[in-house]
């Protein structure tokens, strides 16, 4: 059959249109390649002028010849979308863009993309905002441009796009209101809008899209209440609302989704009570309702969520008690109702959840015994009951749970003896079961737990001697035993667990001396023994473990001898307290190689040698405490260098330190010499982060001795007491504005108090008593508004004492052993020149003016009589008793004696 040549002329034509059609997308899309700046990717190496692109270019597809699919998803392209040919793919429908390192916006042109149905760009860097002409591209079924860097609002002109069916553009930088007009998207089946900066209310209209199967909101500013209306959303399977600033009731509507399978609420600040209509959510296999505000009991409904896989509820101020119908849940694999106000006893049909993982009932009121049935949870992972009121022992049942990696029981009133069984859970890697009331020996079965890495059995009444299988445990890393009453020596076969981190066994009755072999465990962090009945020498060795070691703590021992001799150069060791033993000896001076030191304690012990002058070598010293040893000697003038710039507790006292205070020490304070004004909230010492030590010291404040068992960044002290100090108080310590606490007593201190002392304005405690001070109290210190405690006794104080503000509170004893003061609380006033007020009620007001003139005239008798003789004295003394008024004369004398005492104080003032 011929075909007619018009027939054949048509389709020549075509084919022309088309090749020519096809040629011109694919120079168009080779323009665009032109940009990338990794011209050589191997993906788009198909690219090229002389292929075909309809059928040989990667992840380009035709249709009839013309560009209808591009998919380049995760081909590691560098480039924008700036020069990306929108108008000359008319035919385009598909574009897939995605996981690339496309930067830069989206240019307005992709409105030319007029048969767009599908378009994503996600994973991308993409910025700047949703371009308006998106929303003219009514064939949209599909947008995802989530995990990009967008900002800007959300278009209410996206409302038009009446097909689209999913729109994702979570984790960008997004904010504004959502927009009523998403509402108008009835066949969107899900809307992804989470992590971004949303914020405003929940639009009421996102409750007409009924065919939304996945709704995501999370993670953004969003606030206002749950719209009632998303319980028209029958459809929906999963929504997220999780991490927003919602409030109010959850609404009982949400009851009605019957086909949710997802309910995120977590973090917002919802409160109320927990519908009893979710009890109807049989689908649901995952709501978390953590960290929210609501309260009273769980509602014995949710016992209906037969599909229910995880249950939070933690972090709430949920009471009661723990519905028996959670125990019959038996799809259950987490259960978390941590940090709520739960009471009453666990209950036993929790033994019946055998798919539970994981079970977190800690920081309740939770009372009774652990159940029995506990143990029949054979794929149980993690178990913490911890922060309670539980009471009774630790089941043995506890032992069938092989799987567990975590049994974290802390905190409660468990008593008994640990269970032997424990040991076979082969697999636990966390241990805690400090701090409740436990009793007997660490059980020798304790050892088979090979996987064990963390052991914390501190705060028990645990006895006996520390098991040598203990040593068994090669995968240690910290181990907790203080505050028991341990016995007998350290275990030497330590050595064998050389990952040991942390080992703490402080405040037990530990004897014998320290075994060297732990100068092996090159991994040691943190070494406590303190507050033991350790004797003998500290291991020499101890001073080669600087590499590694960060602290070592043995304060209140029995050990005896000297320090070691070496601290190796390179050192790390931070806090070294050695307080209240029996070392003596000098100060090894290479303790300056350990340039990292911020806590040195030697006090309470018996050290013989002078200020050890190089300490002034270690930048980063806090704290040095020296007091009660047998230092002795002046401490010499330091070098012009920026040391002991970060020392803000320093202890001399109770040696015999002599000379003048150590001005040259005094003004390179400089952390005493600044007030942080930004500090919120307290912070401590130590190494941020670190969690298995805190530094802890011994002071003198406000006359009493305390120890500090974290010691706070504000806290600044000053204590040389007890010393042979003499010389003048240097009027530089006002310089020192952040002291809390200054103690000068018990030295041979003279001269004045300096007035510069009124600048210290946060000092707590000041004690200066027992020294040869002379003068007045200065007035100005009266300004000393956190004065708590003033020691001024037995000195040589005089004149007037402050009055207003702390020093109305101080008793006499704060002034005793000072005749010379006058005011309150000493004498009933003190006036303007000196002298104490008198009592008018004594005294008429006439015989007030008469006893001045008489004073006038007894002064002038009393010079006749020297002059004249006594017996002109003796007449005129004769003449004044013969009134008969001898109470006017014990007055006179009174008077006298003032002035006598006055013109004592200006002679010596005038001397000086």
């Amino acid at each position: 059959m011929m075909v007619p040549k018009i027939v054949q002329f048509l389709i020549i034509l075509y084919l022309f249109t088309v090749t020519f059609a096809s040629m011109e997308e694919a120079i168009a899309l080779l323009k665009w390649k032109a940009t990338f700046k990794n011209q050589t990717n191997s993906l788009l190496t198909s690219w090229t002028q002389s292929s075909n692109a309809c059928g040989d270019w990667y992840g380009v597809m035709c249709l009839n010849g013309r560009v209808s699919k591009l998919d380049i998803q995760g081909a590691r392209v560098i480039g924008t979308l700036y020069d990306f040919p929108f108008s000359a793919l008319p035919f385009l429908e598909y574009v897939d863009l995605s996981v690339n390192n496309l930067s830069g916006t989206i240019p307005p042109e992709i409105g030319n993309l007029t048969n767009l149905a599908y378009i994503d760009l996600h994973t991308n860097q993409i910025s700047g905002t949703i371009p308006s002409q998106i929303g003219s591209l009514s064939k949209l079924q599909n947008i995802y441009i989530y995990d990009n860097l967008l900002n800007g609002s959300i278009l209410a002109s996206l409302g038009n796009l009446t097909n689209l069916s999913i729109l994702s553009l979570y984790q960008n930088n997004i904010f504004g209101s959502i927009p009523t007009e998403i509402g108008y998207l009835r066949s969107l089946t899900s809307l992804d809008l989470g992590t971004n900066s949303l914020n405003g209310s929940i639009p009421t209209s996102l409750g007409n899209l009924t065919n939304l199967s996945s709704l995501f909101l999370n993670g953004n500013h969003l606030s206002g209440f749950i719209p009632a209306l998303l319980g028209n959303l029958t459809s929906l399977s999963i929504l997220y609302l999780q991490e927003n600033n919602l409030s109010g009731s959850i609404p009982e509507e949400i009851g009605y989704l019957r086909s949710l399978s997802q309910l995120v609420l977590a973090k917002n600040s919802l409160s109320g009570a927990i519908p009893a209509s979710l009890g109807n959510l049989t689908s649901l296999s995952g709501l978390y309702l953590n960290e929210n505000h609501l309260f009273g009991s769980i509602p014995p409904s949710l016992g209906n969520l037969t599909s229910l896989s995880i249950l939070y509820l933690h972090q709430n101020n949920l009471s009661g008690s723990i519905p028996e119908g959670i125990g019959y849940l038996r799809s259950l694999s987490q259960l978390v109702l941590a940090k709520n106000s739960l009471s009453g006893a666990i209950p036993a049909s929790l033994g019946n959840l055998t798919s539970l993982t994981s079970m977190y009932l800690h920081e309740n009121h939770l009372s009774s015994s652990i159940p029995e049935e506990i143990g029949y949870l054979r794929t149980l992972s993690y178990l913490d009951l911890s922060t309670n009121f539980l009471s009774g022992s630790i089941p043995t049942s506890l032992g069938n749970l092989n799987e567990l990696y975590l049994l974290s029981l802390y905190a409660n009133n468990l008593s008994g003896s640990i269970p032997s069984e424990l040991g076979n859970i082969g697999r636990l890697v966390t241990m805690f079961l400090n701090i409740n009331q436990l009793i007997g020996s660490i059980p020798d079965s304790f050892g088979n737990l090979r996987n064990l890495e963390y052991m914390y059995l501190h705060n028990n009444n645990l006895t006996e001697k520390i098991p040598s299988s203990f040593c068994n445990l090669m995968k240690l890393k910290v181990v907790y035993f203080g505050r028991n009453n341990l016995r007998g020596e350290i275990p030497q076969c330590l050595v064998n667990i050389s990952g040991l981190e942390v080992l703490k066994i402080e405040d037990n009755n530990l004897g014998e001396d320290i075994p060297s072999s732990i100068c092996n465990l090159t991994s040691l962090r943190i070494l406590d023994l303190s507050r033991n009945n350790l004797k003998g020498a500290i291991p020499q060795c101890f001073g080669n473990m600087g590499g590694h070691l960060e602290v070592l703590d043995i304060h209140q021992n029995n050990l005896y001898g000297t320090l070691p001799e070496i601290f190796s150069n390179g050192s790390v060791l931070r806090s070294l307290d050695l307080h209240d033993n029996e070392l003596e000896g000098k100060i090894p001076r290479s303790l300056a190689n350990c340039k990292n030191l911020e806590i040195l304690d030697l006090g309470d012990n018996h050290f013989n040698d002078t200020f050890p002058i190089w300490f002034e070598t270690l930048p980063n010293l806090k704290v040095l405490s020296l007091r009660s040893n047998k230092l002795h000697g002046p401490i010499r003038a330091l070098s012009n260098g920026n040391m002991f710039s970060e020392l803000r507790i320093i202890d001399l006292s109770y040696n015999a330190f002599t000379g003048n205070l150590p001005t040259s020490l005094f003004q390179k304070l400089i952390a005493m010499r600044t007030i942080d004004q930004t500090a919120k909230v307290p912070t401590y010492l130590g190494k941020s982060g670190e969690r298995d030590y805190n530094d802890s010291v011994t002071v003198s404040t406000k006359g009493m001795e305390y120890e500090l068992d974290r010691i706070s960044t504000l806290f600044k002290t000053i204590d040389l007491s007890s010393n042979k100090f003499e010389g003048h108080i240097p009027s530089s310590l006002g310089n020192l504005i952040a002291l809390r606490v200054l103690n000068l007593s018990h030295n041979r201190l003279q001269g004045n108090i300096p007035s510069s002392l009124e600048s210290l304005s946060l000092v707590e405690s000041l004690d200066l008593s027992f020294n040869q001070l002379s003068g007045e109290i200065p007035q100005q210190l009266a300004a000393l508004t956190f004065l708590s405690f003033l020691n001024l006794s037995h000195n040589h104080l005089q004149g007037c004492i402050p009055q207003g503000h702390q020093f109305d509170t101080f008793q006499n004893n704060s002034y005793e052993g000072n005749d010379g003061l006058r005011g309150f609380p000493v004498s009933k006033g003190c006036g303007s020149n000196g002298t104490p007020e008198t009592n008018n009620s004594d005294y008429e007001s006439d015989d007030e003016e008469s006893n001045s003139k008489f004073l006038n005239d007894f002064w002038k008798a009393a010079l006749m009589g020297y002059g004249s003789g006594l017996c002109i004295g003796v007449s005129i003394i004769y003449i004044m008793i013969s009134t008969g008024n001898l109470k006017w004369l014990a007055k006179i004398f009174e008077k006298l004696e003032q002035k006598v005492i006055m013109r004592q104080i200006r002679k010596n003032q005038s001397q000086r």
